[in-house]
C-alpha cells in the first residue's frame, strides 16, 4: 500500500532509525519517543491490524526477542507492551523501555535519534 507509512519506511520511501530487520519485520525507533529505545516492530508484509498477521507466533517470538534485549538496556530492567493499533492501520507493536516515559513524546533532532539508534541496535 503507497499510501501506507510504514509501507513506505519497508519499501525505503521514508527515513528511519533501523534496530532491527530480517525477511519478514522491521524494529524501528518511533519518531515520537515516549522513552529512549522506544521501538515499532512491524511485519513487512501490511496488515491493518497485529491480530490479522498471518503467523502471530513468529511474530511475537522476535518481539520477545526484541523486549528482552531493550530489558538489559532499561534503567529499571522492563519494557512495557502496547498494540494501539488505530494511529497507522499497518500492524505494529510498541516496546517502551522503563517504567516510567523519560521522553514527552515529542520528536527528537536526528543526532540524538542516531545515539539512541547505537544504543539499542538489536543483533541476532
Amino acid at each position: 500500500m503507497s499510501e501506507c507509512i510504514f509501507c513506505q519506511v519497508i519499501a525505503g520511501k521514508l527515513p528511519s532509525y533501523k534496530l532491527y530487520e530480517n525477511d519478514d519485520f522491521i524494529a524501528i525507533l518511533d519518531i515520537f519517543p515516549k522513552s529512549e529505545g522506544h521501538t515499532l516492530v512491524i511485519p513487512k508484509k501490511h496488515v491493518p491490524w497485529v491480530w490479522d498477521y498471518d503467523q502471530p507466533g513468529k511474530y511475537f517470538e522476535l518481539v520477545s526477542k526484541i523486549a528482552k534485549h531493550h530489558r538489559e538496556l532499561a534503567p529499571d530492567n522492563i519494557v512495557r507492551c502496547i498494540i494501539w493499533g488505530w494511529d497507522v492501520p499497518h500492524a505494529h507493536i510498541h516496546l517502551i523501555p522503563g517504567k516510567e516515559n523519560n521522553l514527552t513524546g515529542e520528536k527528537l533532532s536526528d543526532e540524538r535519534m542516531q545515539e539512541i539508534q547505537k544504543r539499542f541496535v538489536v543483533s541476532m
